[in-house]
């Protein structure tokens, strides 16, 4: 089991909270790791094989992504143990109970993440009165449903696109993890000209060269089908990492990228759509090679900056601006800082990130 001290340092966590509730069976972890610029924001994540380093690892990741995006929030990040597809009946059990647990750590504000989504964000609403990405029948705005993330991913991959002279129009996309955020990264990706060459979810991968029907698989999604029930090649749930393409988007769970599969990649930018989908030994890997890294907390941060204009009452229009806006410019910065210091896009994206956290830190008494 990870050592709670061991995982700290000078930015945080601020809070581990534990919660064991016997009754529901429910098992979580909260981590509250910094929260400098405001009340911290993040998702909760439900599967059955998360665990404290996985939920620390991603909170720190929200703490940099939302002081990247300038918002008014710190990071934090939550998990529960359990299986996501479980009965409706008892995963609202378990998500409710989980609410009830943290209802007085008023420093998070809770938000939906792999395994949860705006319905799961309401029965949290119901239960402490705190909580973003909810349904629009209360006051929310769906970034699931919208794709805001799926957006903001694509406004970064705009702008990488231009840094190194890639035309979008025809341009080969792959994206691994055909979901919320994945398909919506997809369907902008194809307005813009891009062709979607491969697609995988946890039954496996499609591929055709010619190009996948990026409605089609949305609509084989939604109809609770996989991907490989498209038109084209089925493959493994592992061969997407082998198609060749211009543009690889890792969109479901930590570490699909690491130093045993990262040389048989061949794209040119990897858009990072999931939290923390490389190590970074495959990054360093990926970068002596001259790909682009989008790293995750720029590329992906529009689900959080959607929840954060819900958050204080904005609209749907004013979210997607602000979205285009904020992660334009940050890849922008981020790719810049980079070239110039011939380092990492990871390190330019910490050291801007840790700069404004450190800055909002030195308003805060006692630092």
């Amino acid at each position: 089991m990870t050592d709670p001290f061991a995982l700290a340092d000078d930015l945080g966590p601020e809070k581990i909270i534990h919660v064991t509730d016997v009754p529901t069976g429910l098992r979580a972890i909260l981590v509250v790791d910094n929260t400098a610029c405001g009340p911290a924001i993040g998702g909760c994540r439900m599967a059955p094989d998360v665990s404290l380093d996985e939920c620390f690892r991603l909170a720190r990741a929200m703490t940099r992504k939302n002081a990247a995006a300038g918002l008014p929030h710190g990071g934090g990040k939550s998990v529960i143990f359990a299986d996501p597809h479980q009965p409706a009946a008892a995963k609202e059990q378990l998500i409710r109970a989980f609410a009830r647990a943290i209802g007085e750590v008023t420093s998070y504000i809770i938000g939906p993440d792999m395994g949860t989504d705006e319905t799961a964000m309401a029965w949290c609403k119901d239960e402490i009165g705190r909580a973003v990405g909810l349904p629009a029948e209360i006051g929310g705005i769906p970034l699931d449903e919208l794709g805001a993330t799926g957006w903001g991913v694509t406004s970064s991959v705009e702008v990488a696109a231009r840094h190194i002279g890639l035309n979008l129009m025809g341009a080969r996309v792959a994206v691994q993890g055909f979901g919320a955020v994945g398909k919506h990264a997809a369907r902008f990706l194809a307005e813009l000209g891009c062709v979607l060459v491969a697609a995988s979810d946890s039954r496996g991968t499609l591929v055709n060269p010619k190009g996948i029907d990026v409605a089609a698989a949305m609509a084989l999604k939604e109809e609770g089908k996989s991907v490989i029930d498209g038109k084209g090649e089925k493959a493994g749930v592992d061969a997407i990492i082998d198609v060749e393409c211009d543009i690889w988007i890792p969109a479901a769970r930590p570490d699909v990228l690491n130093e045993g599969n990262v040389g048989r990649l061949k794209t040119k930018i990897v858009a990072q759509g999931a939290n923390i989908p490389a190590t970074v030994g495959a990054e360093a890997a990926l970068e002596k090679r001259g790909v682009v890294i989008l790293p995750d907390f720029i590329a992906n941060a529009g689900g959080v900056i959607c929840a954060s204009v819900e958050y204080h009452g904005g609209s749907q229009s004013q979210a997607f601006a602000t979205i285009k806006d904020k992660i334009s410019q940050n890849t922008r910065e981020v790719l810049e800082s980079a070239k110039a210091k011939g380092i990492g896009t990871r390190q330019a994206a910490n050291e801007m990130a840790e700069r404004r956290i450190r800055s909002a830190m030195s308003y805060r008494a006692g630092r």
